[in-house]
């Protein structure tokens, strides 16, 4: 569904990703893990169109799109959920789930049902939905972020960081719903450094460290491998 093949991507002279391949098939929940500046948020701008680039080739099912312009990328159904959520904090929670839909607009009925799908996801957005997204508590603009994405009806969603900065109840209810979004069908990439909540629902894993792909398996072989655990666990 999703492929990386020796991707390399520049900021200026900086190198950030250097010969990167991986790949998420159709139906799997893949986990990126590394520390910050490891290069995971530099694999989702690659994805999403937001920097092109320097080297390699991306691909989303047959169809090749390095250097696409991110709606394009959009359309073509890859959806990027960003780190730190960016929201419009004066706008409606279900402004902010309407824009997620732009590439869509046309497709009222569409957006009525997929906002409906959310907030099955959600219900507490429902109610909320006319409020401020900025006086929603942290994990509701984490699930408008998600919420937002879904409304792009994403064949592959790229979650960055979703726990960042979440109560520990809030991250496990939003790692139970990134969960359920993949079994029902949608091809999740997942950047986290709570390896532990994300390894747990994960089928597959990559350790980034440098830029560079540094370790890849399934979820048992990560979560007993001992450096892993170390380095990332805490245990």
């Amino acid at each position: 569904m999703l492929r990386f093949e020796g991707v390399d991507l520049h900021y200026g002279s900086f190198r950030a990703l250097s010969g990167v391949t991986l790949h998420a098939e159709p139906g799997e929940l893949v986990v990126l893990l590394g520390a910050n500046g490891a290069g995971k948020t530099s694999i989702f701008m690659a994805a999403s169109g937001i920097q092109r680039p320097s080297a390699g080739r991306i691909r989303l099912g047959e169809r090749e799109i390095a250097g696409h312009r991110p709606a394009e990328i959009v359309a073509a159904g890859l959806v990027h959920c960003p780190e730190g959520r960016k929201l419009f904090p004066m706008m409606s929670v279900r402004k902010n789930l309407t824009l997620g839909a732009y590439v869509h607009r046309r497709d009222k009925a569409g957006i009525q049902r997929s906002l409906d799908e959310v907030f099955s996801l959600f219900p507490i957005l429902e109610v909320k939905q006319h409020d401020p997204a900025g006086s929603l508590s942290g994990g509701q603009q984490q699930m408008v972020a998600i919420g937002r994405a879904m409304l792009g009806r994403p064949k592959v969603l790229l979650l960055d960081e979703p726990s960042l900065g979440l109560a520990p109840l809030v991250v496990k209810q939003v790692f139970e719903v990134i969960e359920r979004i993949n079994r029902q069908g949608t091809t999740v990439l997942l950047a986290e450094q709570n390896a532990y909540s994300a390894l747990a629902i994960a089928h597959r894993a990559y350790v980034i460290e440098r830029g560079r792909i540094a370790l890849e398996g399934d979820r048992e072989s990560l979560l007993n491998n001992e450096a892993v655990r170390a380095a990332y666990i805490g245990a």
